[in-house]
């Protein structure tokens, strides 16, 4: 992988093991020469991962929606900016120049990016990795949730196994670089229809 794109907040959180987290991962993406494809944002665990990137000799690709750039919350200093006109282009353009993903803890941003990137991926769409950084068990209820989904039969566990989870950054990275996408060709049980 030469490129992650990273779905994080743009607050730091409750707690500084998120701002910790976000800073380790940005300089391991830089040591493992992977360039980061974020939201372009200076402010919150956005600003974290980009500047540790950047710090630690790296490169970053900011996407960024104008309104957004004209609020003063896009980075000045990043490799690359793009910049757009919709929070639609730029979901579409991070998951073009991304090898994979990883989403950190976040608000709804983070989890609109997230499941539509897991979906892409479901409906065969993409074959790269997708992670979660669960930080401080961040993402401890949505993997119940998708856990759940898979008892109900709403999601079945080929798909479910997409997503790969861990704690540790060095770990979840290590993770993607093994991964191997499954089978995608069935998502739709049509023995109900």
């Amino acid at each position: 992988m030469k490129r992650i794109c990273v779905f994080c907040g743009s607050n730091r959180g409750s707690h500084p093991d998120y701002t910790e987290a976000a800073r380790q991962l940005g300089q391991l993406l830089a040591a493992r020469g992977i360039r980061l494809v974020y939201g372009g944002g200076k402010v919150g665990l956005m600003g974290e991962i980009a500047d540790a990137v950047l710090e630690s000799g790296g490169e970053v690709t900011g996407v960024i929606p104008g309104f957004l750039q004209a609020k003063e919350v896009g980075h000045d200093d990043l490799t690359e900016m793009i910049v757009v006109e919709t929070m639609h282009t730029r979901k579409a353009i991070m998951a073009e120049q991304a090898d994979g993903f990883i989403a950190m803890p976040g608000g709804f941003g983070t989890m609109d990016e997230l499941c539509e990137i897991l979906t892409w991926a479901q409906l065969g769409l993409h074959q790269r990795p997708i992670g979660l950084l669960n930080v401080r068990g961040y993402f401890q209820t949505l993997n119940t949730l998708f856990d759940h989904m898979v008892a109900e039969r709403f999601l079945h566990q080929k798909n479910r196994e997409m997503l790969l989870s861990h704690h540790d950054p060095e770990r979840l990275l290590d993770m993607m670089a093994q991964y191997r996408p499954p089978d995608v060709a069935k998502w739709l049980d049509n023995s109900k229809i």
